[in-house]
């Protein structure tokens, strides 16, 4: 988490409390250690935050320095949070942490009728089962797309063929019920969609490539359309 984040974070969730907030309390939730959370503390009364307290006691906002809260409408908050539901349960550890912390970036300034909202939405998105492998393969592959590298996969295909293919990854898709990869293939020199559950093992290469109209991320939206 960017440092910037994590003091945005301290405020947030010490806004609108009545009591101090543990330091551990904070640390647990921003997942660092104390010893960051006395640092990052003493930075933001040092530069004119009103936040009261020490290491040991706890910390709150001073009172009357209050934070107004984010406008959102009802409907419009409830679509983030189902949202986040749902990149927690299908997508990578990357992706579902950024959702975390957004849920609670999101739910620090809200008013407490919004908040209530939040917590009584009925529309969940259950993991069905996504395994720990499959998960680092998105992350991976989310890594691999946006540094624009080259992707080893060792693939079985719908026959149970397995061969070993070299790809300029494009983009990753989730059809609700499987993920699939859009990219480029070396080997066939032509784009083609790899399902995330057939890849026997990935690994990301040191091998970087450059998008063109041949075989770039536009070309593929048009070749998909086409077909």
């Amino acid at each position: 988490m960017r440092r910037a984040d994590r003091l945005f974070l301290i405020i947030h969730t010490l806004r609108g409390r009545r009591t101090a907030l543990p330091s551990r309390d904070l640390a647990r939730t921003l997942g660092v250690s104390q010893r960051t959370i006395y640092r990052d503390v003493a930075d933001l009364q040092r530069s004119g935050v009103p936040v009261e307290g020490e290491a040991g006691v706890g910390y709150l906002l001073r009172k009357g320095s209050d934070i107004p809260p984010l406008m959102f409408q009802p409907d419009e908050l409830e679509a983030l949070v189902v949202g986040s539901r749902f990149v927690q349960a299908f997508a990578g550890e990357r992706l579902s942490r950024a959702a975390d912390t957004a849920l609670l970036k999101i739910n620090a300034v809200l008013s407490p009728e919004l908040r209530e909202r939040s917590d009584r939405s009925r529309v969940f998105a259950p993991d069905l089962g996504q395994h720990a492998v499959l998960k680092a393969y998105i992350d991976d592959i989310h890594t691999a797309i946006d540094g624009h590298r080259v992707v080893r996969l060792d693939y079985s295909d719908e026959k149970g063929r397995v061969s070993l293919r070299d790809v300029q990854p494009l983009c990753l898709a989730f059809w609700g019920g499987s993920w699939t990869l859009g990219a480029w293939c070396r080997l066939r020199r032509e784009f083609r969609n790899f399902r995330l559950d057939r890849i026997r093992a990935c690994q990301v290469s040191d091998l970087v490539f450059i998008e063109n109209d041949v075989d770039g991320f536009a070309a593929y939206l048009k070749a998909v359309d086409a077909g």
